[in-house]
């Protein structure tokens, strides 16, 4: 018996040594997004499989509000420190680049051409020469988000399916008080949310026009179909009738969750706050077409990237970890848990993903939506809400102020491209 407990004594000793040499010999890689409560939860989940496939590797997750984000990161990577993988909006691509905080990721486990065949095309983007710098999880579209019981209470039996049928629609849902302020919108507005992306890529390709042209580095937005995209962007708050307010409830998207709003167009990422909200009632539809039958919508994505930080063995996990997230897999929890939609059609446009009554109208989206290669997208957000603030505020055409915004991108642009 004796034997026995030392035999079993030593075999206890030997077991717990290995696992703290195991622990010892694991390691940690950080990896950095910013603040939105449902990606964080995706990525905790992806974060626990890949750990338990990969018990030498452990992966630190730390985010940020969005608006500190691109501060940190800039901060973080040149003293050494911060993450080793990163996740950034598609549109900075170019700035991480040149300022060297990340790193292209290797051929031989990110070979183009398969990466080419076997991704969405818009992520080619990301590509520069034979060579991938960054690779999303999903990719996201615009949709209309609508209330089912303000629908019901206002008669309507479904969302619109044209822009005219927006227009009524909104204006049936639209409630004031006795003084004539609005207490219920029938749509949200506001482009410092996602109704920039709207008119660029939505609006003014639908009126006939097209945002830019020169592979997005000349503005084209100031013309006839431009200048009418605003004009009816602008008519739901500023027309006889109004039926929404810029600024109602702060933000568009806390309107539409408090059930003050009929219809909100936003992102497919929005899905998963959504779902949290107790009380409301909602579907989803479409990007309301022209008479004509016309369809344009916006589509964006965000990546991830090995950052210069990641050094030999560190790398090595870094890279490991950019394939686990950019599976098939990873893809559907974060369809599942987020809301945006899969990079790959092989998980995208599954039979069950493509007509599904929330994730299927985003999916069929993306058939005919452009993405956006900003210069500067904070910048060229702003040109377009003070484009809005002009014709409020100073009375301003849209003829006039549409050419203001133009010229100032344009500027923008031209200082950009040239360096």
């Amino acid at each position: 018996m004796k034997t026995h407990l030392k035999g079993f004594a030593l075999a206890g000793l030997t077991s717990a040594a290995a696992l703290f040499a195991n622990a010892a010999s694991a390691v940690e890689i950080e990896y950095w997004q910013y603040f939105f409560d449902a990606r964080v939860e995706a990525m905790e989940q992806l974060i626990e499989n890949f750990e338990a496939a990969n018990p030498d590797i452990t992966v630190t997750m730390t985010h940020f509000p969005y608006a500190d984000y691109r501060t940190k990161v800039a901060a973080a990577i040149p003293a050494g420190e911060g993450p080793d993988v990163v996740q950034l909006f598609y549109g900075w691509l170019n700035d991480y680049v040149e300022a060297e905080l990340i790193q292209p990721l290797p051929a031989d486990t990110f070979p183009a051409a398969k990466i080419d065949e076997e991704f969405f095309p818009m992520v080619q983007a990301m590509k520069d020469g034979d060579a991938y710098w960054a690779l999303p999880t999903a990719v996201r579209s615009l949709a209309l988000f609508y209330n089912e019981r303000l629908f019901e209470e206002a008669g309507i039996d479904g969302p619109p399916a044209t822009l005219d049928e927006l227009m009524e629609t909104a204006a049936a849902l639209t409630k004031t008080d006795s003084a004539g302020n609005i207490t219920q919108v029938g749509i949200t507005a506001g482009m410092t949310a996602q109704d920039h992306h709207w008119f660029r890529e939505g609006l003014v390709r639908q009126f006939g026009g097209e945002p830019y042209t020169d592979d997005y580095q000349t503005v084209n937005y100031n013309t006839e179909a431009g200048i009418a995209a605003l004009e009816f962007y602008t008519n739901m708050f500023m027309g006889e009738n109004p039926v929404t307010a810029i600024g109602f409830m702060d933000e568009p998207q806390a309107a539409f969750k408090a059930g003050r709003a009929g219809m909100h167009i936003d992102g497919s990422f929005r899905i998963g706050s959504l779902d949290n909200t107790r009380g409301l009632k909602w579907g989803v539809a479409e990007l309301p077409a022209t008479a004509d039958g016309v369809q344009s919508n916006y589509s964006s994505y965000w990546v991830n990237a090995v950052t210069t930080k990641a050094e030999g063995e560190k790398y090595d996990a870094a890279v490991k970890f950019m394939e686990y997230i950019t599976s098939d897999e990873a893809m559907q929890i974060w369809l599942d848990v987020v809301g945006e939609l899969p990079a790959k059609p092989s998980v995208g446009m599954t039979e069950a993903n493509a007509n599904d009554e929330i994730f299927g109208p985003f999916i069929r989206g993306l058939s005919y939506a452009n993405t956006t290669k900003f210069a500067n997208e904070s910048a060229q957000r702003q040109l377009l809400v003070e484009m809005v603030e002009r014709m409020q505020l100073e009375g301003m055409s849209a003829a006039d102020s549409i050419a203001i915004a133009a010229q100032a991108e344009q500027a923008l642009l031209d200082e950009y491209y040239a360096d």
